[in-house]
């Protein structure tokens, strides 16, 4: 069984490193060309593990590339994994592998299919989400499972530590569900239409607070808008205050303790910025 891999995040080589530390191997590597994207969040070079393992590597402008069509044929792959990859693969790319091409998203699908997975699920108040390894198809997060790994969320959960267990939940769900590939021993599970649900991307907008929201509302945006994302904030005069950290109180504790429409939120952790 012949693999490729495409990624240009810590979470993709995270997934390549796992695969290798199960004795599996791979016969291709696919990433972004290394003056793309420099500033993107997490991004990685896969140079090194390239040429530690003896791997092709070839980099790339954008998935749907036809140097890409032609690789996934010269190396005569029968699977190709994409993941922490922002590109949408067209259905060319997704067809030319014999088995076609496999990703994972962090809910568990079909619930949270689209954008901003991580935020969603605290913002919502979840107790639980995950991640699903599924096989692509021209829809959004809508192919068949390959297999799901289940995550608790605290009650204290943040983006950060979420982001740390979303990260950990892809290499155990490689770890398991790789060696079935290789061995063509697979079960596909076709997703359920009828508990599906759309979760929009979010921008750096949509984490405004105002004071005349709920208390309770201001915390879970806070922990759901932290590292590594842009943050919640709110406006004051000519002073833009990013809150990164905080709590609930029940009164006013010193000037950085912010009166909400019904409570209390005392900030910990923040950065002001001038508004020009």
């Amino acid at each position: 069984m012949k693999f490729g891999f495409v990624t240009c995040v810590q979470l993709g080589l995270s997934c390549i490193e796992k695969i290798y530390a199960m004795q599996g191997k791979l016969d291709l590597l696919i990433t972004l060309k290394d003056e793309k994207a420099k500033k993107k969040s997490g991004r990685i070079y896969l140079d090194d593990f390239s040429e530690k393992h003896q791997i092709p590597l070839l980099k790339i402008n954008h998935i749907n590339d036809f140097e890409v069509l032609e690789a996934i044929k010269e190396y005569d792959l029968d699977w190709l994994f994409i993941i922490g990859w922002s590109q949408i693969a067209s259905k060319e790319i997704i067809s030319a592998p014999k088995n076609g091409c496999i990703g994972m998203h962090p809910t568990m699908l079909p619930v949270g299919r689209g954008r901003a997975a991580i935020p969603w699920a605290i913002i919502k108040g979840l107790d639980k989400t995950g991640v699903s390894m599924f096989v692509l198809d021209e829809g959004v997060d809508t192919g068949p499972i390959l297999g799901q790994y289940e995550i608790e969320i605290t009650e204290d959960e943040t983006s950060s530590t979420l982001y740390k267990k979303v990260e950990d939940s892809h290499e155990l769900l490689m770890e398991k569900v790789f060696p079935k590939l290789g061995e063509n021993n697979y079960t596909l599970t076709y997703q359920d239409e009828r508990a599906a649900t759309i979760w929009e991307g979010r921008k750096p907008e949509d984490s405004r607070l105002n004071f005349e929201m709920s208390v309770h509302v201001v915390e879970r945006m806070v922990r759901a808008s932290t590292h590594p994302y842009p943050g919640a904030f709110i406006e004051t005069g000519n002073i833009k205050r990013i809150i990164w950290e905080g709590k609930i109180v029940k009164e006013k504790v010193d000037v950085n303790t912010l009166q909400f429409a019904d409570g209390f939120y005392h900030v910990t952790s923040f950065e002001d910025i001038e508004i020009s």
